[in-house]
């Protein structure tokens, strides 16, 4: 089974436990871990860069937080982390807006789209993206 880190940048705390519990189900060995604001998120990101260790190899970001939004979240990750195409990163977001949508598609560091609540299928499709 694999293993990997995955972090979970969303403000909503169910949000947060659905995500968390439907992907520890389907990958045990996953570490997840959570941030409720971008400030949090980016803290989190130097200090591992400072100790080269523990970055996620997945991040589901919502794009609405409170403070500054998941847009700002990847305009400040690509400033500080130049290996961007490491991380897998997909938006999860309960607002389905179609210029985000489109935005997203054409951003090459997002990997997928879902909408809240992320169901079985979603969690499949994260997970399946990097199996050949």
């Amino acid at each position: 089974m694999e293993k990997g880190i995955l972090w979970i940048i969303d403000d909503d705390m169910v949000s947060q436990f659905a995500i968390k519990y439907k992907i520890e189900q389907s990958q045990p060995n996953y570490k997840v871990i959570s941030y409720y604001s971008v400030e949090e998120a980016l803290d989190a990101f130097r200090g591992c860069l400072k100790i080269q260790n523990d970055l996620p190899d997945k991040l589901l970001l919502d794009l609405v937080l409170p403070g500054t939004s998941g847009w700002f979240f990847l305009r400040e990750l690509e400033k500080i982390y130049k290996g961007m195409s490491s991380v897998e990163i997909y938006i999860v977001s309960a607002f389905s807006n179609s210029s985000d949508r489109k935005l997203a598609k054409e951003n090459p560091l997002i990997k997928g789209y879902f909408d809240k609540p992320l169901n079985k299928a979603a969690v499949d499709q994260i997970f399946m993206s990097n199996k050949k």
